[in-house]
């Protein structure tokens, strides 16, 4: 505000002051929205660049989907055209699950490394990984080649997921990180199905063929749009393991592991139990499939909304919870065509319900070895896919119903919720208090 000490004396004066003020206040107006405009201008490019970045972190993970989920619904002709059994194609899924278990680790060899730049060299693994599935002439090549494509998913997650959260205003890091991990559920909404269709109509090679190709447009969008984000502190290597000495973060992998791989017991057999068990024709498992990837994205919003406003590790673990009754449900009711895509629905919202609070739950647990721990979360997600495709397949090999997997996977699951309820009681209420 401009105050004006001398008043005038004489109407002439009076007048250039009168008009002195008003050129004043002008040119004031005029700095001040100078400045307005500016913090605008800068707020709404902060904005568009976190958008831009979380789409193109969301590709990578919808690539990821792809290649992680399109095989427990191309199974059957997998199996076909390598002669196999789908009991043994089964394995497929455990050796993408391994990969994942093996390239998250080797995040610690890339902590002086900017993220962005990680970034890219696990993206690059993506395309060479599919590319070669898509080629692979016989069982034990595309055993390697599974293998080589689940290096790069843990430690993608790990990764994105830090940036996803420097990115995010304070206190959004929950949604931001559901909306990188939302390419994996349209995945399954999208992906998945239309792979499904491409497998029937001419081969499953065509999938992973299309996700290598997609793989070099990831790669584009990454170096374009994602920014240089701050390091993360040089704890030194040792340093990357230290947060492993507390019990929370074992508690989070627990849970993810457990509470997923009952999951994926029964998600690994999906198709013959669809077709075998529920009644439905192979022409209606493309439309079943886009209705379970609706289940993942609804769990995956749902479970970032719910995290933002009540404790993450609660949500995390009463949605394990409920899954374990769901899977109780569908060995009891798989036959009743309507009833079996309801719990079909709910069950794979269940499973992606828990996706985004994990993830940030072990960041915030992983103090001085963020990048190990945002990645161990995946890991522990696909050490439960293997569990549960080998679990889940035991009862198959032994001649019993598709129903099965089902039952084994529900004590599995619960495990899950017991080892989120645990940790939910024993550190995230001693430090919100």
């Amino acid at each position: 505000m401009i105050i004006f000490q001398s008043s005038p004396t004489t109407k002439e004066e009076g007048s250039i002051f009168y008009g002195e003020n008003i050129i004043l206040k002008i040119k004031a107006h005029i700095h001040l929205d100078k400045d307005l405009c500016t913090k605008f201008a800068a707020g709404k490019k902060d904005v568009i660049t976190m958008k831009r970045s979380l789409f193109a972190l969301s590709l990578g993970t919808l690539a990821l989907g792809i290649a992680e989920f399109v095989m427990m619904a191309i199974l059957p002709y997998v199996a076909t055209d390598l002669n196999i059994s789908i009991a043994t194609a089964g394995h497929l899924i455990s050796a993408y699950a391994l990969g994942v278990c093996a390239g998250a680790p080797a995040l610690v060899l890339t902590r002086k490394f900017q993220l962005k730049n990680t970034l890219l060299w696990l993206v690059a693994l993506i395309v060479v990984g599919n590319s070669m599935a898509a080629i692979s002439p016989n069982y034990a090549t595309m055993m390697i080649a599974r293998f080589i494509s689940g290096l790069p998913h843990g430690a993608y997650f790990g990764v994105g997921s830090i940036i996803a959260s420097k990115l995010a205003k304070e206190g959004k890091s929950t949604e931001a990180i559901s909306i990188m991990v939302a390419g994996m559920t349209i995945a399954n909404l999208l992906g998945v199905p239309l792979g499904t269709s491409l497998s029937s109509l001419l081969s499953w090679r065509w999938v992973f063929g299309i996700v290598g190709i997609g793989g070099l447009a990831v790669l584009f969008y990454i170096w374009r749009w994602v920014p240089q984000v701050e390091k993360l502190p040089n704890t030194g290597f040792k340093g990357q393991f230290r947060f492993l000495k507390s019990g929370a973060p074992w508690l989070i992998i627990a849970g993810t592991m457990f509470g997923n791989g009952g999951i994926f017991c029964w998600y690994s057999y999906i198709h013959p139990l669809l077709t075998d068990v529920a009644g439905f024709p192979e022409a209606s498992i493309t439309l079943l499939m886009i209705l379970a990837g609706l289940g993942m994205v609804c769990g995956n919003l749902v479970g970032g909304r719910l995290s933002s406003r009540f404790s993450p590790g609660l949500v995390a673990a009463l949605t394990q919870g409920c899954a374990a009754l769901l899977l109780l449900s569908i060995f009891f009711w798989a036959s009743y065509p309507i009833l079996m895509v309801l719990l079909m629905c709910l069950c794979t919202m269940s499973l992606f319900a828990v996706s985004s609070p994990q993830q940030f739950l072990v960041i915030r647990y992983s103090q001085g070895g963020e990048l190990l721990g945002a990645a161990s979360v995946q890991v522990a997600f696909n050490l439960g896919n293997a569990l549960g495709a080998f679990c889940g397949g035991l009862p198959l090999e032994q001649g019993l119903g598709y129903t099965y997997p089902a039952i084994i996977g529900a004590p599995i699951t619960f495990c899950g919720f017991l080892a989120l309820y645990l940790f939910h009681r024993r550190y995230e209420l001693k430090n919100n208090r």
